[in-house]
C-alpha cells in the first residue's frame, strides 16, 4: 500500500519536473545569449553590471548575490531535475523488460534519457555563466571599492 503510495506519487512529479528542465533549459539559452550581449558592452567604456548607486558594500554585494542567484540555483537544481526526470520512468520501464516488452521499455528509456540531458545541458550552461558574470562583477565591486576609498 504505502509502496504504491510513492510510485503513484513519483509518476505525479513526472510532468511538472520534465516541465521544469524545460524551462530551465530556456532560461539557460537566455542567460548564455544574455552574457554574450553583455561581453560586447564591457568594451564600452563605462559599462558596469553593477549600479554603483548603492551607497554600502554590503548593497553592492547584497547586488551581486541577487543577479547571480538564478544562475547558481539552476546550476545546482537542474541535475537533480534530470535525476527525478530519468529515475520515474524507469520503474515502469523495467517492469515493461520483465514482461517481455522491450520496445515499450526502449521508448521509456528514451525519454528517460532526453529529460537528464537537457537538465545536464542547462546545468553546465548556467554554471559558466554564473562564473563567469561572477568574476565581472567582483572586478566591478574592486573598481567600485577603489573608486570610493573603501580599499
Amino acid at each position: 500500500m504505502l509502496e504504491t503510495g510513492f510510485a503513484h506519487i513519483a509518476q505525479a512529479l513526472l510532468w511538472p519536473v520534465l516541465i521544469l528542465v524545460a524551462l530551465g533549459f530556456v532560461y539557460a539559452l537566455w542567460i548564455a545569449g544574455a552574457t554574450l550581449m553583455e561581453a560586447v558592452q564591457r568594451r564600452r567604456p563605462g559599462f558596469r553590471l553593477l549600479n554603483a548607486s548603492a551607497d554600502s558594500l554590503e548593497g553592492l554585494e547584497l547586488q551581486i548575490v541577487r543577479q547571480l542567484e538564478t544562475q547558481r540555483l539552476l546550476g545546482r537544481v537542474a541535475p537533480l531535475l534530470g535525476l527525478i526526470a530519468t529515475m520515474v520512468p524507469l520503474g515502469p520501464a523495467l517492469q515493461s523488460v520483465a514482461a517481455g516488452q522491450g520496445q515499450q521499455a526502449l521508448a521509456v528509456f528514451s525519454s528517460a534519457f532526453s529529460g537528464v540531458v537537457l537538465a545536464l545541458a542547462a546545468a553546465a550552461i548556467a554554471l559558466v555563466v554564473y562564473s563567469i558574470r561572477r568574476r565581472w562583477m567582483l572586478a566591478e565591486l574592486l573598481d567600485i571599492k577603489r573608486e570610493r576609498g573603501w580599499l
